[in-house]
C-alpha cells in the first residue's frame, strides 16, 4: 500500500528528518532508508526528494557537504541542524497528538 502523493507531502519533511537524525545520507541511500524503515509504504522518488532536500536546506534544517567518492562521482551528504532537530521535536509531538485524535476517532483501530 502507497500513500497519496498529497498525504505524503504533508509528512515527508518530517520523515526525512527523522531518518537523517540517525546519521548523514545522500539522497539515493536517503530513499532505501524511507522504503526500508517503513516497510515500503513510504517511498519519495528524485522528483520528489531533491526539492524537498533543497527546501528544507534553504530552511536552515539540514546543511549539505559534498564529497568526492573513489569514482570520482560527487555526492551531496545531508545531515540534520540544530534548528532542524527542533522543527523535528515540534512536528513529531504534533504528529503524535494527530494519531491521538485519529486512534479515538477510529476507536484504537483503523480499519478498510
Amino acid at each position: 500500500m502507497k500513500f497519496e502523493s498529497q498525504l505524503l507531502k504533508g509528512i515527508a519533511p518530517v520523515v526525512v528528518l527523522q531518518i537523517l537524525s540517525r546519521g548523514e545520507m545522500y539522497g539515493y541511500e536517503l530513499t532505501q532508508a524511507i522504503e526500508n524503515r517503513s516497510d515500503e509504504i513510504l517511498t519519495l522518488g528524485k522528483g520528489t526528494l531533491y526539492p524537498l532536500l533543497y527546501n528544507l536546506e534553504a530552511k536552515r534544517l539540514v546543511k549539505a557537504r559534498v564529497e568526492t567518492a573513489k569514482s570520482g562521482r560527487k555526492r551531496r551528504y545531508y545531515s540534520i541542524t540544530g534548528k532542524g532537530k527542533e522543527y523535528l521535536s515540534s512536528q513529531t509531538e504534533q504528529l503524535r497528538k494527530l494519531r491521538s485524535g485519529l486512534d479515538f476517532v477510529f476507536g484504537g483501530a483503523i480499519t478498510a
